[in-house]
Protein backbone atom coordinates (compact mmCIF):
# COMPACT_ATOMS: atom_id res chain seq x y z
CA UNK A 1 0.00 0.00 0.00
CA UNK A 2 1.49 3.30 -1.07
CA UNK A 3 0.37 6.93 -0.86
CA UNK A 4 2.23 8.64 -3.66
CA UNK A 5 2.51 12.27 -4.58
CA UNK A 6 2.73 12.72 -8.29
CA UNK A 7 3.87 15.80 -10.14
CA UNK A 8 2.88 15.14 -13.75
CA UNK A 9 5.23 17.28 -15.83
CA UNK A 10 5.54 18.15 -19.49
CA UNK A 11 2.49 16.25 -20.62
CA UNK A 12 1.80 16.55 -24.32
CA UNK A 13 -1.51 16.22 -26.11
CA UNK A 14 -0.76 15.50 -29.76
CA UNK A 15 -3.31 16.11 -32.49
CA UNK A 16 -2.31 13.96 -35.48
CA UNK A 17 -3.56 15.28 -38.80
CA UNK A 18 -4.82 12.59 -41.15
CA UNK A 19 -7.21 12.43 -44.06
CA UNK A 20 -9.98 11.33 -41.69
CA UNK A 21 -11.48 12.82 -38.54
CA UNK A 22 -10.17 11.22 -35.34
CA UNK A 23 -11.35 11.53 -31.78
CA UNK A 24 -8.81 13.17 -29.48
CA UNK A 25 -8.14 10.28 -27.12
CA UNK A 26 -6.13 10.42 -23.88
CA UNK A 27 -2.35 9.99 -24.20
CA UNK A 28 0.02 8.21 -21.86
CA UNK A 29 1.33 10.46 -19.08
CA UNK A 30 4.83 10.77 -17.62
CA UNK A 31 5.25 11.44 -13.92
CA UNK A 32 7.86 12.33 -11.32
CA UNK A 33 7.36 10.84 -7.87
CA UNK A 34 7.91 13.53 -5.24
CA UNK A 35 7.30 11.60 -2.04
CA UNK A 36 5.48 8.64 -0.50
CA UNK A 37 3.98 8.86 2.98
CA UNK A 38 1.34 7.25 5.16
CA UNK A 39 -0.38 8.16 8.43
CA UNK A 40 1.77 7.66 11.54
CA UNK A 41 0.77 5.20 14.24
CA UNK A 42 -0.49 6.64 17.52
CA UNK A 43 1.25 5.67 20.73
CA UNK A 44 -0.69 3.33 23.00
CA UNK A 45 -2.46 4.96 25.94
CA UNK A 46 -2.45 3.25 29.33
CA UNK A 47 -4.71 2.76 32.33
CA UNK A 48 -3.87 1.38 35.75
CA UNK A 49 -5.93 -1.70 36.60
CA UNK A 50 -6.94 -2.22 40.22
CA UNK A 51 -8.23 -5.57 41.44
CA UNK A 52 -11.94 -5.45 42.21
CA UNK A 53 -12.67 -2.41 40.01
CA UNK A 54 -14.84 -2.36 36.89
CA UNK A 55 -14.02 0.51 34.53
CA UNK A 56 -15.97 1.79 31.55
CA UNK A 57 -13.76 3.06 28.70
CA UNK A 58 -14.67 4.91 25.48
CA UNK A 59 -11.91 3.96 23.03
CA UNK A 60 -11.16 6.07 19.95
CA UNK A 61 -8.62 5.41 17.21
CA UNK A 62 -8.13 4.90 13.49
CA UNK A 63 -6.92 2.30 11.04
CA UNK A 64 -5.38 2.87 7.61
CA UNK A 65 -7.54 1.71 4.70
CA UNK A 66 -6.58 -1.61 3.17
CA UNK A 67 -8.51 -0.94 -0.04
CA UNK A 68 -7.35 2.37 -1.49
CA UNK A 69 -4.21 4.21 -2.62
CA UNK A 70 -4.22 8.00 -2.92
CA UNK A 71 -2.61 10.13 -5.63
CA UNK A 72 -2.43 13.91 -5.92
CA UNK A 73 -0.33 16.49 -7.69
CA UNK A 74 -0.08 19.08 -10.42
CA UNK A 75 -0.20 19.02 -14.21
CA UNK A 76 1.62 21.18 -16.72
CA UNK A 77 1.53 20.63 -20.41
CA UNK A 78 1.10 21.69 -23.99
CA UNK A 79 -1.47 21.33 -26.70
CA UNK A 80 0.42 20.87 -29.93
CA UNK A 81 -0.09 20.30 -33.64
CA UNK A 82 2.26 17.60 -34.90
CA UNK A 83 2.60 14.89 -37.52
CA UNK A 84 2.93 11.14 -37.07
CA UNK A 85 6.71 11.46 -36.62
CA UNK A 86 6.19 13.97 -33.77
CA UNK A 87 7.47 16.95 -35.75
CA UNK A 88 5.76 19.93 -34.11
CA UNK A 89 4.14 22.51 -36.39
CA UNK A 90 2.85 24.67 -33.51
CA UNK A 91 2.07 24.40 -29.80
CA UNK A 92 0.22 26.26 -27.09
CA UNK A 93 1.53 26.22 -23.51
CA UNK A 94 -0.99 25.83 -20.70
CA UNK A 95 -0.35 27.32 -17.27
CA UNK A 96 -3.59 25.91 -15.81
CA UNK A 97 -4.78 23.09 -18.04
CA UNK A 98 -8.30 21.72 -18.12
CA UNK A 99 -8.93 18.04 -18.71
CA UNK A 100 -8.66 14.73 -16.91
CA UNK A 101 -6.12 12.32 -15.44
CA UNK A 102 -6.92 8.61 -15.89
CA UNK A 103 -5.52 5.67 -13.91
CA UNK A 104 -6.16 2.05 -14.87
CA UNK A 105 -4.57 -1.37 -14.48
CA UNK A 106 -5.25 -2.03 -18.17
CA UNK A 107 -2.22 -1.64 -20.46
CA UNK A 108 -4.44 -1.08 -23.49
CA UNK A 109 -7.63 0.93 -23.08
CA UNK A 110 -10.37 0.73 -25.72
CA UNK A 111 -11.11 4.46 -25.64
CA UNK A 112 -13.75 4.08 -28.35
CA UNK A 113 -15.89 2.10 -25.87
CA UNK A 114 -15.54 4.53 -22.98
CA UNK A 115 -18.60 4.75 -20.69
CA UNK A 116 -19.64 5.23 -17.07
CA UNK A 117 -18.71 2.30 -14.83
CA UNK A 118 -21.81 0.24 -14.12
CA UNK A 119 -22.18 0.34 -10.35
CA UNK A 120 -24.19 -2.89 -10.44
CA UNK A 121 -20.79 -4.54 -11.02
CA UNK A 122 -19.29 -3.10 -7.85
CA UNK A 123 -19.73 -6.38 -5.93
CA UNK A 124 -17.66 -8.30 -8.49
CA UNK A 125 -15.00 -5.59 -8.39
CA UNK A 126 -14.94 -5.58 -4.58
CA UNK A 127 -14.49 -9.35 -4.60
CA UNK A 128 -11.47 -8.95 -6.89
CA UNK A 129 -9.91 -6.61 -4.30
CA UNK A 130 -11.00 -8.65 -1.24
CA UNK A 131 -13.39 -5.98 -0.02
CA UNK A 132 -16.21 -7.33 2.18
CA UNK A 133 -19.80 -6.19 1.62
CA UNK A 134 -19.94 -4.59 5.07
CA UNK A 135 -16.60 -2.75 4.81
CA UNK A 136 -17.09 0.98 5.38
CA UNK A 137 -14.44 1.80 2.76
CA UNK A 138 -16.06 -0.19 -0.04
CA UNK A 139 -16.62 1.06 -3.58
CA UNK A 140 -20.31 1.96 -3.23
CA UNK A 141 -19.60 3.58 0.14
CA UNK A 142 -17.02 5.81 -1.55
CA UNK A 143 -18.55 6.49 -5.00
CA UNK A 144 -22.18 6.99 -5.97
CA UNK A 145 -24.31 8.50 -8.71
CA UNK A 146 -26.05 11.80 -8.18
CA UNK A 147 -23.02 13.56 -6.73
CA UNK A 148 -23.16 16.16 -9.50
CA UNK A 149 -19.68 15.92 -10.98
CA UNK A 150 -18.83 18.53 -13.63
CA UNK A 151 -19.49 17.86 -17.30
CA UNK A 152 -16.42 16.55 -19.16
CA UNK A 153 -15.40 14.86 -22.40
CA UNK A 154 -13.26 11.75 -22.94
CA UNK A 155 -12.32 10.69 -26.47
CA UNK A 156 -15.00 13.13 -27.71
CA UNK A 157 -17.66 11.34 -25.63
CA UNK A 158 -19.72 13.72 -23.52
CA UNK A 159 -20.37 12.92 -19.86
CA UNK A 160 -23.00 15.32 -18.60
CA UNK A 161 -23.20 16.63 -15.05
CA UNK A 162 -23.70 13.83 -12.53
CA UNK A 163 -24.00 11.08 -15.16
CA UNK A 164 -21.43 8.69 -13.64
CA UNK A 165 -20.65 7.45 -10.15
CA UNK A 166 -18.31 9.97 -8.55
CA UNK A 167 -16.94 11.42 -5.34
CA UNK A 168 -15.14 14.57 -4.23
CA UNK A 169 -11.79 14.01 -2.51
CA UNK A 170 -11.20 16.20 0.55
CA UNK A 171 -9.90 19.74 0.14
CA UNK A 172 -8.42 21.99 2.84
CA UNK A 173 -11.74 22.02 4.73
CA UNK A 174 -11.25 18.33 5.59
CA UNK A 175 -14.43 17.37 3.76
CA UNK A 176 -15.86 16.76 0.29
CA UNK A 177 -16.73 20.04 -1.44
CA UNK A 178 -18.73 20.23 -4.68
CA UNK A 179 -16.57 21.01 -7.76
CA UNK A 180 -13.33 20.41 -5.83
CA UNK A 181 -11.15 17.36 -6.67
CA UNK A 182 -13.92 15.42 -8.37
CA UNK A 183 -13.24 11.79 -9.33
CA UNK A 184 -15.42 9.76 -11.69
CA UNK A 185 -15.56 6.01 -12.40
CA UNK A 186 -15.34 5.04 -16.09
CA UNK A 187 -14.82 1.77 -17.99
CA UNK A 188 -14.13 0.57 -21.52
CA UNK A 189 -16.50 -2.39 -20.94
CA UNK A 190 -13.76 -4.92 -21.68
CA UNK A 191 -14.86 -6.78 -18.54
CA UNK A 192 -17.23 -6.32 -15.61
CA UNK A 193 -14.31 -5.38 -13.36
CA UNK A 194 -12.54 -3.05 -15.82
CA UNK A 195 -12.45 0.38 -14.18
CA UNK A 196 -10.80 3.66 -15.15
CA UNK A 197 -10.36 6.10 -12.27
CA UNK A 198 -10.82 9.61 -13.66
CA UNK A 199 -9.80 12.80 -11.87
CA UNK A 200 -11.21 16.03 -13.31
CA UNK A 201 -8.52 18.72 -13.24
CA UNK A 202 -9.24 21.81 -11.14
CA UNK A 203 -8.34 24.74 -13.39
CA UNK A 204 -8.56 27.30 -10.59
CA UNK A 205 -6.27 27.27 -7.55
CA UNK A 206 -7.76 24.82 -5.03
CA UNK A 207 -6.09 23.96 -1.73
CA UNK A 208 -6.00 20.22 -1.13
CA UNK A 209 -6.24 18.01 1.94
CA UNK A 210 -2.71 19.08 3.00
CA UNK A 211 -3.44 22.84 2.65
CA UNK A 212 -1.34 23.02 -0.54
CA UNK A 213 -2.56 23.80 -4.05
CA UNK A 214 -3.06 20.83 -6.37
CA UNK A 215 -4.61 20.26 -9.79
CA UNK A 216 -5.99 16.84 -8.87
CA UNK A 217 -6.53 14.29 -6.12
CA UNK A 218 -7.71 10.74 -6.73
CA UNK A 219 -8.26 7.32 -5.15
CA UNK A 220 -7.47 3.98 -6.80
CA UNK A 221 -8.18 0.46 -5.56
CA UNK A 222 -5.37 -1.61 -4.01
CA UNK A 223 -5.69 -4.84 -2.05
CA UNK A 224 -3.79 -4.74 1.23
CA UNK A 225 -6.05 -7.07 3.19
CA UNK A 226 -4.93 -9.91 5.42
CA UNK A 227 -1.50 -11.21 4.29
CA UNK A 228 -1.61 -9.60 0.85
CA UNK A 229 1.57 -7.54 0.35
CA UNK A 230 1.55 -7.58 -3.46
CA UNK A 231 1.37 -4.21 -5.23
CA UNK A 232 -0.93 -3.06 -8.02
CA UNK A 233 0.45 -1.39 -11.15
CA UNK A 234 -1.50 1.55 -12.57
CA UNK A 235 -1.04 3.18 -15.96
CA UNK A 236 -1.68 6.92 -16.22
CA UNK A 237 -3.19 8.80 -19.14
CA UNK A 238 -3.97 12.48 -19.59
CA UNK A 239 -6.34 14.46 -21.77
CA UNK A 240 -5.58 18.18 -21.80
CA UNK A 241 -7.98 20.76 -23.16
Amino acid sequence: MNTTRLSLLSLVLVIIMTTGVLAVQPFGADYTQINTTRAPMDDASNHTAIAGNVTELDITGFSTTQSWQGYFGNVSGTIQLADALDYVMYNWSLASPEGEIYATTDTSVAWGDIACFNMSNHVTLETAFNIESDDVDGINETFSTGNGHDEFFTNNVQFTTGLCASTSIYDDTGASVNNHFEEVLLTDNSSSTEIIFTAILDEEDVAGFDDKYHDFEMLVLEDGHDTNTATTTYYFYVEIE
